[in-house]
């Protein structure tokens, strides 16, 4: 446990954790000796001279006091590594999370994450701060007992020694009966919290067919399920707790007729068999807890297992000599890509000379998002190579490619902040002109005038309080703030209505000015005034060239291009 725990949090954490673990163990041995003072004690109290016993009260009271101030310490040390070891754990899990493929992102993923930054985090990092001390106390704190036990008398230590591998088979048993149980709880956990955030996110379309008033089938039959879960992880871990607790109660009983039948022939004393059968019933409460601590300790070692599992997904190599591009031009020379058992890009070969507009152009799964999105290397291709600036982007600091890049979205995501807040995420030291100037020439300052706001206004979650239009003006002035070289664009006027469509086209234009531009787009303004056209079909390269001489040919893309956009928008946009 203590192992996973410190493989989890990296080896900087492994000086105080192991220091308090020792400091843990010092008490409860400090607890155990005291316990075994009661032997003297009560030796001499029920002796022929009760006044003798007053030097081993005293010294039962010093070594009460001493393992109190070392619970106090052993507690206080817990809390406090506890506490830097909660702060660490959201640090490197977020830190790993940034670093991995978006590929790993698939649509289980948002439920488990969630569970597990939340309340795994919460319950993995519990271990040290309020289960470590308690279960180490129900270890060690009868064991020493159990060696007291031994000096006072063998026969009777031996007997309870004897014990110690019993209640040790029944823990690992409880362990294992309950495994399965808790493994499949977890699994109903995520899965239902995932069936959580798809019925908020589905909420519109819930009520535009009319559903508010019924129950989500989906979402109850999967709370359901966690209820069977707990249920049956109750169930399994019933059986431990039963056989714990009977066995401690027959250990306790053999002592004590064992301890009666040797008063009786007379080879121990009343006063000796009386503090044996006191220590013995001291270890009964440590032993029994051990049922509780126990499944709280395996509950937490499997959410330990499932951070040490995302932990060591390995993240998009990072270069060990970043080099820097030397030119905005970009590069995709035989590259494949494959999405779990599905060739998305297969043997694609492109090229961008610097300064010059790329509009890519396809039927929807035919892989456009994807050529972007390996662009800014957020997976890896399985073959072949994309360059930036002629240079491989894994041989490229992330930094450093990330300032290459400006990247709209079609679906655009503010963060709950101010609208300064999100357009400053492109450039965090610009100054206050900058900033307006970014937005002046996204034409986000008529957002931002009719806001009550202003510049201080709330976006909301993801930008919820804010329209499409809106949000992709904030985004576009994101990007001209960032000013960066190359701008990736994936169908930014797809869902627009006329207004904010033209609004928007007017920023992306200023933002595509005198950059390396490669836009991802169905509507005709924005193809025809790209300097080339690739027509992207089956993850393949099957047209490519200019927008009318493609149209001449009478290929693939004109036969696209007749189909795709209404007679009345041809016309306009000529």
């Amino acid at each position: 446990m203590i192992r996973m725990l410190l493989r989890v949090l990296g080896p900087e954490y492994a000086r105080p954790v192991r220091r308090t673990v020792a400091l843990m163990v010092v008490t409860a041995i400090v607890e155990g000796l005291s316990y075994g003072l009661l032997v003297p004690v009560l030796r001499e109290l029920l002796g022929g001279d009760p006044a003798a016993a007053r030097p081993w009260l005293v010294a039962f009271g010093a070594a009460v006091a001493v393992y109190a101030v070392l619970r106090y310490l052993s507690d206080l040390s817990g809390f406090r590594v506890g506490s830097v070891l909660l702060g660490g754990m959201y640090h490197r899990l977020g830190d790993h999370l940034a670093r991995l493929p978006l590929g790993w992102y698939d649509s289980g993923r948002v439920g488990e994450v969630s569970v597990l930054a939340g309340r795994g985090v919460l319950q993995a990092m519990s271990v040290i701060a309020h289960l470590l001390a308690p279960f180490v106390s129900a270890c060690v704190t009868p064991l020493t007992i159990v060696v007291v036990m031994l000096a006072s008398d063998w026969r009777l230590g031996l007997a309870a020694l004897a014990a110690v591998p019993v209640v040790a088979a029944i823990q690992v048993w409880a362990a294992r009966s309950t495994a399965a149980a808790d493994a499949a709880r977890a699994g109903r956990d995520r899965a239902a919290t995932g069936r959580v955030i798809e019925y908020l996110q589905a909420q519109p379309v819930l009520r535009a067919g009319g559903r508010t008033g019924e129950r989500f089938r989906l979402l109850d039959d999967s709370l359901e399920e966690v209820r069977r879960a707990s249920r049956r992880g109750v169930l399994a871990a019933l059986p431990g707790v039963l056989g714990l607790t009977l066995t401690v109660q027959a250990i306790f009983t053999a002592l004590l007729v064992l301890g009666a039948h040797l008063a009786l022939g007379g080879s121990v004393g009343a006063a000796e068999l009386l503090a044996v059968l006191v220590l013995a019933a001291r270890c009964a409460d440590p032993l029994l807890s051990l049922s509780d601590i126990g499944g709280r300790l395996r509950a937490a070692r499997f959410e330990l297992g499932r951070l040490d599992a995302v932990l060591r997904t390995p993240p998009l190599p990072a270069p060990t000599t970043p080099l820097r591009p030397a030119h905005r031009g970009l590069e995709l020379a035989s590259v494949t890509f494959r999405h779990d058992d599905r060739t998305v890009l297969d043997d694609l070969t492109l090229s961008v000379p610097p300064g010059q507009r790329l509009a890519v152009v396809g039927p929807s799964g035919a892989g456009k998002s994807t050529l972007l999105q390996l662009i800014a290397r957020f997976h890896d291709v399985d073959a072949g190579a994309v360059r930036v600036g002629g240079v491989d982007v894994r041989s490229i600091g992330t930094e450093v490619l990330m300032a290459q890049l400006a990247i709209v979205f079609q679906d655009v995501y503010l963060f709950d902040g101010s609208i300064e807040e999100n357009v400053r995420l492109g450039r965090p030291d610009a100054g206050e002109a900058e900033v307006r100037a970014a937005a002046t020439a996204a034409r986000l300052d008529e957002v931002i005038e009719r806001l009550p706001g202003g510049w201080a206004a709330n976006v909301g979650e993801g930008g919820a309080l804010l329209s499409g239009g809106e949000r992709q003006r904030v985004s576009i002035a994101r990007a001209l703030l960032k000013d960066a070289p190359i701008v990736l664009l994936d169908e930014v006027t797809s869902a627009l209505d006329p207004v904010n469509e033209a609004a928007v086209h007017e920023g992306v234009e200023r933002l595509m000015a005198g950059r390396t531009v490669v836009m991802v787009a169905h509507r005709l303004r924005a193809v025809e005034r790209a300097d080339r056209v690739a027509f992207l079909d089956g993850g393949r390269i099957v047209e490519e060239g200019c927008h009318d001489e493609l149209l001449r040919r009478g290929g693939p893309y004109a036969a696209f291009w007749n189909a795709s956009p209404t007679p009345a928008e041809r016309t306009e946009s000529r």
